[in-house]
């Protein structure tokens, strides 16, 4: 009999969240940036340079950290993979009490568990211990290059939007039109993400918007301070 498959929100956990950091890191770190380069008396050409130079660097930076962060990740679970495969071509009668044992934990009688640890390792052993003890699913599996090309796109969308503004915006009112632009860039990223996560939108969009302010206000603070042209 075929059941009906529900999709859920913690399938799209892997790639949100890398999206959602990546494009909140490039609106923050460039718009940051620019206003602390813009602060310090440079140029219209020096500013917009710096915004460009940000949002290279940046989408590498988010792209080779992804990818090595997620790696680690993905070795962590192909080691403890290996080594269930291994326990349960050695050891398959302690791997079907270790299985029982977890279903006894969770509420079931002894006797199902039993029952229902015997069924699920007959019919997949390994994907039966994947998912019940080590809480790997192909859901939440590891995906590294899936989340580096998420982070670099949404880091470079991210950080185009201030950008675009310095870009088009005269030197006089680049200060207050990026911090402003900016702001509402990351309110409404907050809420995007939040409603694609299906979490409380309005705790999502104060949360970016406060740190994003207060990132751009320390590095204007910089600018002002040390007022160096670049």
């Amino acid at each position: 009999m075929r059941t009906h498959k529900e999709s859920h929100l913690v399938t799209r956990v892997g790639w949100l969240r890398a999206a959602v950091l990546g494009a909140n890191d490039g609106i923050v770190s460039t718009s940051s940036l620019i206003l602390g380069v813009a602060s310090a008396g440079s140029s219209h050409g020096a500013v917009l340079t710096a915004g460009v130079a940000s949002l290279v660097a940046g989408a590498m930076s988010m792209a080779a950290g992804e990818y090595v962060s997620v790696s680690s990740q993905a070795d962590t679970e192909k080691s403890d993979l290996a080594r269930e495969r291994r326990e349960l071509a050695t050891r398959p009668e302690a791997e079907l009490q270790e299985l029982t044992g977890i279903y006894i934990d969770r509420g079931v009688d002894p006797a199902t568990a039993r029952t229902v640890a015997t069924q699920m390792m007959a019919h997949d052993a390994l994907q039966a211990h994947a998912r019940d003890e080590l809480h790997i699913t192909d859901e939440t599996i590891a995906r590294p290059v899936v989340a580096a090309m998420a982070s670099a796109a949404s880091f470079t969308v991210g950080a185009a939007l201030p950008l675009a503004l310095t870009a088009a915006l005269p030197l006089a009112t680049i200060g207050p039109g990026v911090a402003i632009g900016s702001i509402l860039f990351l309110a409404l990223l907050g809420a995007i993400g939040a409603r694609t996560g299906g979490a409380p939108m309005m705790r999502a969009v104060v949360r970016v918007v406060f740190w994003g302010a207060m990132a751009m206000a320390l590095t204007s603070l910089v600018g002002k301070l040390f007022g160096a042209a670049v």
